[in-house]
């Protein structure tokens, strides 16, 4: 697991290669991710954007935008925590993801907060990130 604390939030990430749903001859490569958000504040927070950036071993990145995750926008409350499943594709046997949640508290200030960068490995090449 790869875990990051900013401004209160702590961001933990943790990659599972899919095995059952690759196809390592066809260049095809896939990926799950489990993301915890905890907010260690004494305010509530709402998570309004995400902002990832994916690179390939071959060093290809690509971003991407949008609006909260997996079509919600959540509000933490302070104490309190969200858990998401999503998932990445990629041609190459691993890569790594880093990113930014944009969130806004209650008196509304916003807050960058990050996402750590992990890594995405396969059997089929070697840990980029421990």
């Amino acid at each position: 697991m790869y875990s990051k604390t900013t401004h209160g939030i702590k961001v933990t990430a943790k990659p599972e290669y899919l095995k059952k749903d690759s196809s390592p001859d066809e260049g095809k490569f896939l990926w799950l991710y489990t993301i915890t958000i905890e907010n260690f504040n004494s305010h509530s927070v709402q998570l309004l954007r995400r902002k990832w950036l994916i690179t390939d071993e071959q060093g290809m990145s690509f971003v991407i935008e949008g609006d909260g995750v997996i079509g919600e926008q959540p509000v933490i409350k302070p104490g309190e925590g969200y858990k998401y499943l999503s998932g990445t594709p990629l041609s190459t046997p691993s890569g790594m993801m880093m990113g930014t949640y944009f969130l806004v508290n209650d008196s509304g200030e916003m807050l960058e907060v990050d996402i750590p960068p992990f890594s995405l490995d396969s059997p089929y090449h070697t840990k980029m990130l421990n």
